[in-house]
């Protein structure tokens, strides 16, 4: 339902913005306005995604929670969708998210409306693709004799010699 509201509304207070905002300074002023703020957008979304992607790898480095720098590179990308949106209002949004105290903000109000059940980084989690080494009953005891090959030393056995071979 929110969704909904969001697409009903947006385009609806675009709108309305536009046609004040035109009516009071004119038509190439407004599209001269909506032009910059999409290229200022751009700028400001590259740099501050830089910073946010450097603060992830940082997080994942140091094996912090990288929930955070997640969330902002999130806001960050979300604020660039809206900053090429042309509108008044998008852009106000988008300028809004990229300030970092208002993303802490966002998401500090997330966090506290999300519930984590689980949550496990480092290398404690071991995945494993064959039987384990450590159980007993795993362990297939058996005896082996090594065979020479019957070629000459340097030359190689008929087992690799075939079509490929020359």
């Amino acid at each position: 339902m929110y969704l909904f509201l969001a697409f009903l509304l947006v385009p609806i207070i675009e709108i309305a913005l536009f046609i004040q905002v035109g009516g009071l300074i004119g038509l190439w002023p407004t599209l001269a306005i909506v032009v910059l703020t999409a290229v200022l957008g751009t700028v400001l979304v590259r740099t501050q995604g830089r910073t946010a992607l450097a603060n992830l790898q940082r997080s994942f480095a140091e094996l912090d929670d990288p929930t955070e720098p997640l969330a902002h590179g999130a806001m960050i990308l979300l604020s660039g969708v809206l900053l090429l949106t042309p509108g008044f209002f998008t852009d106000a949004v988008g300028f809004a998210l990229l300030v970092p105290g208002i993303r802490v903000a966002v998401f500090r109000y997330l966090k506290s409306k999300a519930t984590i059940t689980q949550f496990q980084m480092g290398t404690s989690a071991q995945f494993r693709t064959g039987p384990d080494p450590f159980n007993q009953d795993d362990v297939i005891d058996g005896e082996f004799t090594e065979v020479r090959p019957r070629n000459e030393p340097g030359k190689p056995s008929k087992w690799v010699e075939g079509p490929h071979q020359h």
